[in-house]
């Protein structure tokens, strides 16, 4: 093709994968630079079997909306979802060999889903050729076998077109041998070719999201908060719980899956969980609750909702990202039993935590002028339910009731002094102690 200052520029991106996060960050990117390119034409090079009905939707909102001339050439398939966006295009060209069509509402397993989902994507794909001055009752045929469209079909069956069916049906512009013939179709005096090309980050962002790695940075982030409350202070295991959940949420947060309130959900139930463990004896509603609030916002941040609305996302994918989360939650925990106990004994990792204690009987105290109180009788001046004030010698301290509860103005004595912490006693429960 020429290229000149007076050329018309057509901007190319390649969707050759399932229709899901990724496909649609690439359409959107594209369109952008596009945009701000001014080119008169978009041109979407397609091979797919089918994805997600929610973002094949984003994309053909985003075809059908655009200002540019767009079109679709179809490089061998564009089944299902992919059939929804060639029909939201203003031309669609078709690779000789190629087919289109099969757009019913499936499950993982490929069983048709039921009616409401069908019923929905049937008046998708009939809005869409509307918009497009195409027949909707063969868009319609794409996802009801029972449409009659006797020319293209027997009944009772779904419609797939062949390239030279497509033409024949009005849908295809033109069957052609390679995107050469599509750009010599649509050029009107010289046409510049401007090819999108994925940014490296762009790569990041698709690798992350994919299923398998979200599950191994699951395992990562899971597993390093458990080694982090094994060993004092902060270290190792913390920044690698940081850095997985890091690389786990920023990815689905930008792909427009993860939302705020999602990600709240998970730092809420790891709250929960550290309250259970550090604050609340045994383990209760809190602990039950945590899990439950770590499991959910993993789990929604892998599927597009609208506030648990997932009736746009693929059936089945919902599931799916829970049978990820448990997955790999269980797997972690099978490690930790396993192997928890060989890393921390590990001298690769005792290099990495501090593993000096200070020890009381070598000569370190956490305050020495608490330590000097011990066994000193005092007042309760607040109501003790264990925590609360006391006074001693005219000074008010912090103190914990070992006994749950001590009425305000009560005897007491301090018994024992650990970590700050006086822990009390009613004065009268005091050993050797007699009532007058």
């Amino acid at each position: 093709m020429l290229s000149s200052a007076s050329a018309q520029k057509i901007y190319k991106v390649d969707i050759k994968e399932d229709i899901g996060p990724n496909a649609w960050r690439t359409v959107n990117l594209a369109h952008q630079k596009a945009t701000e390119l001014s080119a008169e034409m978009f041109l979407i090079e397609l091979n797919t079997f089918g994805g997600a009905v929610n973002f094949a939707d984003s994309i053909r909102s985003k075809l059908l909306g655009s200002s540019m001339q767009t079109i679709v050439y179809i490089n061998n398939n564009a089944a299902s979802a992919g059939t929804l966006i060639s029909l939201a295009s203003d031309k669609i060209f078709m690779q000789k060999g190629g087919s289109m069509g099969a757009a019913s509402v499936v499950n993982q397993s490929g069983e048709i889903m039921p009616e409401k989902y069908q019923s929905y994507m049937r008046g998708l794909m009939r809005a869409t050729a509307e918009a497009k001055g195409r027949d909707p009752k063969i868009a319609e045929a794409f996802v009801d076998p029972e449409v009659s469209v006797p020319q293209l079909k027997p009944d009772g069956k779904l419609l797939t077109l062949t390239a030279s069916e497509g033409v024949k049906a009005g849908v295809v512009q033109a069957v052609v041998t390679g995107v050469g013939e599509v750009y010599k179709q649509v050029e009107k005096g010289d046409l510049e070719v401007v090819q999108h090309h994925i940014s490296v980050v762009d790569r990041i962002i698709a690798f992350l999201i994919n299923p398998m790695v979200s599950g191994f940075l699951i395992l990562g982030l899971i597993g390093g908060i458990y080694f982090e409350l094994q060993t004092p202070g902060i270290g190792f295991a913390l920044v690698v719980a940081v850095i997985c959940g890091v690389l786990f949420f920023a990815p689905l947060y930008l792909q427009g899956l993860a939302d705020h309130w999602e990600i709240a959900i998970f730092i809420v139930g790891v709250a929960l969980l550290l309250l259970e463990v550090f604050v609340i004896p045994g383990f209760g509603i809190a602990g039950i609750l945590g899990i439950i609030c770590v499991l959910c916002g993993l789990a929604f941040s892998m599927v597009d909702n609208n506030f648990f609305d997932f009736k746009l996302a693929k059936p089945g994918l919902l599931m799916e990202s829970f049978l990820i989360v448990t997955g790999a939650m269980v797997l972690s925990i099978i490690l930790m039993v396993i192997f928890g106990k060989n890393i921390l004994k590990s001298s690769a990792f005792r290099r990495l935590v501090l593993h000096d204690e200070q020890k009381a009987d070598v000569g370190y105290t956490s305050s020495p002028h608490k330590a000097n109180l011990l066994y000193k009788n005092g007042v309760a001046r607040t109501v003790l339910r264990p925590a609360g004030k006391i006074e001693i010698d005219g000074v008010w301290y912090d103190a914990v009731a070992l006994d749950g509860f001590v009425d305000a103005g009560e005897e007491i004595y301090v018994e024992k002094h650990e970590n700050y912490n006086l822990f009390v006693r009613r004065l009268k429960d005091k050993p050797g102690q007699r009532d007058v």
